[in-house]
């Protein structure tokens, strides 16, 4: 299923759903909402006809006085009326006045005169003070049927109730208001499905058109054409384009394979030169101590071929991993620790002092070997960069932002010039005139190996330069 589809879906269901939901709420609340309004009315119409009822019910000629006479006129001309479209042309109440007792005096439709309606609750409550009403099915058998309600109120004559005025209407007689309601809820409903449908479709073709967009430029960039970046008011979809274009900038700018076939190449031909030269020097007859020196430059050149093929072979490979495969937990320090063990010969024959101060039970997850690598390489370089007898420190202790392992020479320092190129590939600064290797370049790959290990680790590499001399290079893990 395409996306396009799934997204317009996912929407049109969580919009269908409110609406449907709204909808439902609404209709069923338009019919005790309109009952509720119909015995609002009820309530002032029983009060109003109780006190005109009151002095014929004292006075005892309540069937034929002016109070029954009234009703029987309205009743025979109800009038015409159209409420809000619905017309009106018969009476629809029905009046009964029960006296004291409970025993109907009165009825308008003359069905109940001289039977006990104490029982029912419209009476009953009023005689007692209360709020009297009930609802009764029209028809008995039908108890789910239509409904009469039945509003009471009490006529009082001198702080005493004499008897109980109930006006009954059929709520059948809503039904058309309620009808009308309902079908002008649903006629919006309707309306509301239609806009939900239209909006849902521009939602998903604006959102989409975005994506197909980024697609497009994407197989683009694949096929080698040039295209520009598309833009998005969109900021996730803004976000994604600009790191496409980040992505396309950094693989045209690096040419990655190309490049790094030249660089090495570049690389290469240093040492093969020195070694061809040494060998052409070589002769049979000449001072032990002229071949012994050619034989090292041969071997010290060989062994710079070796580690240079060797750290682009690893190099090449961990720039094509893109997340660790079976990271493990690994104990900071012991790691610090054996790597550190694994120079310190190097270290004793220049009378370098390697001082630890290490934080236990430090944990990582991680590659161990890895983290070994970018470990040693900070190490190497920092021996390379001692004068003799002078002091290194290593420091690992959690901070901020995770575990930092510091390790700081007594070196010259890097050169301002230098200090952003010193993790590129093939970038390597002469060795100090007071060290072994005095003059000589590594192959330039160290740190950047180093980098793409931490990298690896979601961590990072930094290199300053100390305030007193020397070089603080950081290996940063995260929490």
């Amino acid at each position: 299923m395409k996306i396009s589809l799934k997204i317009f879906l996912g929407y049109f269901l969580l919009v269908g759903l409110a609406a449907w939901f709204v909808l439902v709420v609404f209709v069923d609340e338009v019919k005790p909402g309109v009952r509720q309004a119909m015995e609002d009315a009820l309530v002032d119409t029983a009060n109003v006809l109780a006190e005109l009822a009151k002095r014929d019910l004292k006075e005892g000629h309540i069937l034929n006085g002016q109070f029954a006479e009234s009703l029987r006129n309205y009743q025979a001309k109800a009038g015409v009326a159209n409420i809000w479209g619905i017309p009106k042309s018969t009476a629809d109440y029905r009046v009964y006045i029960t006296d004291s007792q409970g025993i109907v005096v009165f009825d308008s439709k003359a069905l109940a005169i001289g039977q006990d309606y104490s029982h029912w609750n419209d009476v009953y409550l009023t005689l007692k003070g209360q709020y009297g009403a009930r609802s009764t099915p029209i028809n008995a058998s039908e108890p789910d049927g239509d409904t009469i309600m039945y509003v009471a109120a009490p006529i009082v004559d001198m702080g005493q109730t004499i008897g109980v005025l109930t006006v009954a209407k059929p709520n059948s007689t809503m039904q058309p208001f309620i009808r009308r309601a309902q079908q002008k809820i649903m006629g919006w409903g309707a309306l509301l499905f239609v806009l939900s449908l239209g909006l849902g479709i521009a939602f998903t073709w604006r959102f989409t058109r975005a994506i197909h967009r980024l697609r497009d430029y994407a197989i683009a960039v694949a096929q080698g054409k040039k295209a520009v970046a598309p833009d998005s008011s969109n900021d996730e979809l803004a976000e994604l384009a600009q790191a496409m274009k980040t992505m396309r900038d950094e693989l045209d700018g690096h040419q990655h394979i190309q490049q790094a076939i030249q660089q090495l190449t570049h690389e290469l031909k240093s040492p093969i030169t020195a070694i061809q030269a040494a060998v052409e020097l070589i002769q049979p007859d000449m001072p032990v101590q002229d071949r012994t020196h050619f034989l090292n430059s041969i071997k010290t050149q060989s062994h710079r071929l070796q580690q240079m093929v060797k750290n682009i072979l690893g190099l090449a490979a961990l720039e094509q991993q893109q997340m660790l495969e079976l990271p493990v937990n690994i104990e900071l320090a012991t790691l610090v620790r054996q790597q550190v063990q694994l120079v310190q010969d190097r270290a004793d024959q220049r009378g370098i002092a390697l001082v630890t101060s290490l934080a236990p039970a430090l944990l990582i997850q991680g590659d161990a070997f890895l983290c070994g690598q970018a470990i040693s390489n900070l190490l190497e370089n920092a021996l390379d960069f001692s004068p003799d007898h002078s002091t290194i420190q290593i420091r690992l202790a959690p901070a901020a932002e995770g575990i930092c392992l510091q390790i700081e020479d007594e070196g010259s320092g890097i050169p301002d010039y230098a200090l952003n190129k010193v993790s590129d590939k093939f970038y390597s600064l002469p060795r100090p005139a007071n060290t072994p290797n005095a003059g000589q370049k590594s192959t330039g790959l160290g740190l950047n190996f180093a980098l793409q290990i931490m990298a690896l680790h979601r961590g990072t590499l930094a290199i300053r330069n100390a305030e007193n001399g020397g070089v603080i290079a950081s290996l940063l893990w995260p929490n």
